[in-house]
């Protein structure tokens, strides 16, 4: 004869398992910030940040903010400019970061 599945325990697991794994994902965004430099930012900049990217509908501009992505985590973050605000690379990268959310206030 079978053992009984216990339905409460396993539904429990999975529970504690996803409350896990948004907790991992939330402490990794942090890090991601912090690793970018845009912890600097306050916090209504970096939201009205992360509102022009989600919005934009530019192709080109998201391809560039994609490869800088990329160059970001293969290592080379001199390249792409990591957020410290003295580095010439990240010069350029707040400046391909801040007019979408420019046009994107401009054009609403």
């Amino acid at each position: 004869m079978r053992k009984p599945r216990d339905y409460d325990a396993e539904l429990k697991a999975l529970t504690d398992k996803a409350r896990q794994l948004r907790i991992r994902k939330q402490s990794q965004l942090g890090e991601l910030v912090m690793a970018t430099g845009a912890d600097t930012l306050s916090a209504d900049e970096l939201a009205g940040a992360l509102l022009a990217i989600a919005t934009t509908s530019d192709n080109a501009r998201r391809e560039v903010w994609r490869k800088q992505g990329a160059t970001f985590f293969s290592g080379k973050r001199d390249e792409a400019g990591h957020g410290a605000g003295d580095k010439p690379g990240s010069a350029a990268a707040s400046d391909d970061r801040a007019p979408p959310a420019g046009g994107q206030t401009g054009t609403q």
